[in-house]
């Protein structure tokens, strides 16, 4: 029982020091390349680029005893950051002591969601969220990502948490474009988006190997930090008008708790759930793929509380909200960590640094910053998901553009709240349509197929109707429909035949149903019949009345009542 919320105990116990120096190597590199991204993300969300350490710190030490993942790395990420931002602008002015109060109350209420969900085993509700929808989502925030960092890299100012708002800020003081900002910022997105696209190719040209030609490519954004930052040292760039990170305090992030103010609680409990839900999904879905890689198993339930466990230590170090980072998770996972021991490593790391280094992040240009985020996020923009759902599906499609539109139009939580909903009516649409079809047999076997697709032996006095869903309220009325259409068109039927292979639940509704079914039938002299029943079904069946009244018989197969039912009664 211990192991289950304790994680670390079951591979602990079994470190060795061969791991040690794997994980050891994969939290230093992680160190180095998250320390820019930490910094721009807190800046994102409004807050001191500080906070964006020190929500890499205690953090990730939570998730490390509690998550079993053994590669996800735990922080900032650049959508949790953009939901923050929106969820607190409107309750304080960003930067002030009331907006870092409301972020601390942000991650404690997320922090205690997520524990409550992962004890509650309510790791299946990421289920609610299609994959069209979460790729809408994500493109979408990718893209508003993008358009609000254009005001730092064209060094004027603009705000706001949608596309519109942002853009319309952009135009009006478009004239006060500063010249030395845009030419940094510009210069630092060529360099990355060059390093991005080219870097991996030209490295391994020089004879490197692939794998670390890779990781020096994702090491772009640490060499335009450092140039930048250089740059704007020797240059002074701060006196010509080019915006900075300012004063970093330095020391360990402080033991925080913040007031209890009623309202404010009540005010974030909706965000807070919402960015729960977003950074679980992002998080388990990276989890679990790279745990397929090495064979290794993922709790989701547990990951829920592993990732309650980080937000609640966010909340109590001046932290914000966190989740499991794509871009620090890959580095993570390929730099070769085999333990969650990286993920301390790594939050000792970054504690070294806050001590150490934050003096030297004084110069660093917010607009470095800005070219960072912009070209991070805009891999979220998934074109080829976009392309083949607008192929595949224009009902998923229609979901995954309102979505997109709603997120740049109406910011984030109305995008994932639309996204959730459409997921949902687009399911009990479909659902409450079941796809059935008149079966026949192939010529000389024991197969049915649908005699509209297949050449089929039928009889017109029996009806092999296959129902291809399960049976609930939603469908129930459907099913009556069909069937009495069925017997009102064939004056000459007999028998009609329910297969049953593709249901796998009969819930009370559709068990009325079913009554009401039978016995019309029966007053129209048609006996009715089921086929196929799965044993959990059947189980079900048993406990009531219904095969009682029934007035056919359960075949074990299709093929059976064929061949019981093919000869008209005397």
């Amino acid at each position: 029982m211990l192991k289950r919320y304790l994680p670390v105990l079951s591979w602990l116990p079994h470190y060795t020091r061969r791991l040690a120096g794997a994980d050891l190597l994969a939290g230093v590199i992680v160190t180095v390349m998250v320390i820019p991204q930490s910094l721009a993300y807190a800046i994102l969300a409004g807050l001191p680029a500080v906070v964006g350490l020190y929500a890499s710190i205690l953090p990730a030490i939570a998730y490390a005893l509690l998550g079993t993942s053994r590669t996800l790395a735990v922080g900032p990420v650049a959508i949790i950051a953009l939901m923050t931002g929106a969820a607190l602008s409107p309750l304080a002015p960003p930067g002030s002591p009331e907006y870092l109060q409301a972020a601390l109350v942000l991650s404690l209420l997320s922090g205690l969601m997520l524990t409550a969900m992962g004890l509650a085993r309510l790791g299946f509700f990421a289920n609610f969220l299609s994959h069209p929808v979460i790729a809408g989502f994500l493109s979408a925030s990718g893209v508003l990502i993008a358009i609000s960092q254009l005001g730092h890299l064209l060094g004027i100012q603009a705000g706001g948490y949608t596309a519109v708002a942002l853009l319309a800020d952009l135009l009006t003081h478009l004239g006060s474009l500063h010249g030395p900002t845009l030419v940094l910022g510009l210069s630092t997105l060529g360099f990355l988006v060059g390093v991005r696209r080219y870097g991996r190719d030209l490295l391994t040209r020089t004879g490197l190997p692939r794998g670390l030609a890779a990781l020096l490519t994702r090491a772009g954004p640490v060499l335009a930090v450092i140039a930048t930052t250089l740059l704007s040292w020797l240059l002074d760039l701060e006196a010509h008008g080019v915006a900075v990170v300012g004063a970093v305090p330095t020391g360990l992030p402080p033991l925080t708790w913040p007031e209890f103010d009623l309202p404010l609680w009540q005010a974030l409990l909706v965000p807070a759930l919402l960015i729960s839900i977003v950074g679980f999904v992002e998080s388990i879905s990276m989890a679990q793929m790279l745990a397929a890689k090495r064979r290794e198993r993922i709790s989701p339930n547990q990951e829920l509380i592993g990732l309650g466990g980080a937000n609640l230590a966010a909340g109590l170090s001046a932290g914000m909200p966190v989740t499991g980072g794509l871009s620090r998770t890959v580095i993570n996972f390929e730099s070769g960590a085999r333990t969650p021991m990286a993920g301390l490593f790594a939050a000792v790391g970054i504690a070294l640094a806050t001590l150490a280094l934050t003096p030297l992040l004084r110069y660093l240009p917010v607009a470095t910053l800005a070219a960072t985020i912009t070209v991070a996020i805009l891999t979220l923009v998934d074109i080829p998901m976009i392309r083949q759902t607008w192929r595949y599906s224009r009902s998923d499609f229609s979901a995954m553009a309102v979505t997109m539109a709603l997120t740049l139009l109406e910011g984030v939580e109305a995008g994932i709240v639309s996204g959730v909903l459409l997921s949902i009516m687009l399911f009990l649409y479909r659902t409450s349509r079941p796809h059935s079809t008149l079966v026949g047999r192939i010529p000389g076997t024991e197969h049915f197929r649908s005699i509209q697709r297949h050449e089929t032996e039928t009889v017109s006095h029996v009806a092999l109707l296959r129902i291809d869903e399960s049976l609930y309220f939603a469908n129930a009325r459907y099913l009556e429909d069909t069937l009495y259409g069925l017997v009102a068109t064939r004056p000459e039927l007999e028998h009609v035949v329910l297969i049953c292979s593709a249901v796998n639940l009969i819930d009370a509704s559709a068990l009325e149903s079913l009554d009401a079914i039978n016995a019309r039938l029966k007053d129209s002299r048609v006996t009715l019949h089921l086929a196929e029943v799965k044993g959990p079904v059947m189980d079900r069946l048993k406990l009531c009345d219904f095969l009682d009244d029934l007035t056919g018989r359960v075949f074990l197969s299709t093929y059976a009542a064929w061949t019981e039912l093919r000869h008209p009664s005397e």
